[in-house]
């Protein structure tokens, strides 16, 4: 609030949301080499980078429980001021792109976009999602994805790009 004062809340809702992203978190969690100082399972896959991404973002989400637990709050407030909010600039640099879509669609008031998974394909542990984006009768091609969110994001992107959006 204090950085954007006049900001609405749709736009403060969107940094909150940034600054929280599981690949947010995880950029911090590489940037802070945190992996180097725990023992993973075997059985972890790291080399896949879904799988990667999660475990590095889980594990900064532990580090700032235990902190809490061990020492408080303030410990707590500490490492997010010197990581997260010290690095908000690049989490809000990344662009919603579905978010973006779902905006451009009120304001042009032609309908909510829908998503629909058109494919799921892969082993279990690597699955490909396949994303089209309606809206009202107009089909946009499909995004791909490693998981529906981002399946989801590059679809937006597509169809913002399409109906030649600013974004």
């Amino acid at each position: 609030m204090r950085e954007f004062p006049e900001g609405d809340e749709g736009l403060l809702t969107q940094r909150r949301a940034s600054l929280v992203r599981k690949s947010f978190l995880a950029q911090i969690s590489t940037m802070l080499d945190l992996l180097n100082h725990i023992n993973i399972e075997s059985s972890v896959n790291m080399n896949i980078e879904k799988i990667a991404e999660k475990q590095q973002a889980n594990l900064y989400e532990a580090i700032i429980g235990a902190i809490y637990l061990d020492g408080g709050i303030e410990p707590c407030r500490n490492l997010i001021l010197d990581t997260i909010w010290a690095h908000r600039t690049e989490a809000w640099k990344a662009t919603n792109y579905k978010g973006k879509l779902i905006e451009y669609c009120h304001i042009k008031d032609i309908g909510s976009p829908i998503f629909n998974v058109k494919d799921i394909s892969g082993p279990d542990h690597q699955k490909t999602f396949e994303i089209e984006v309606k809206i009202d009768d107009r089909s946009f091609p499909t995004g791909m994805g490693l998981d529906k969110k981002s399946a989801e994001q590059t679809a937006a992107k597509i169809a913002l790009e399409q109906m030649d959006a600013p974004f």
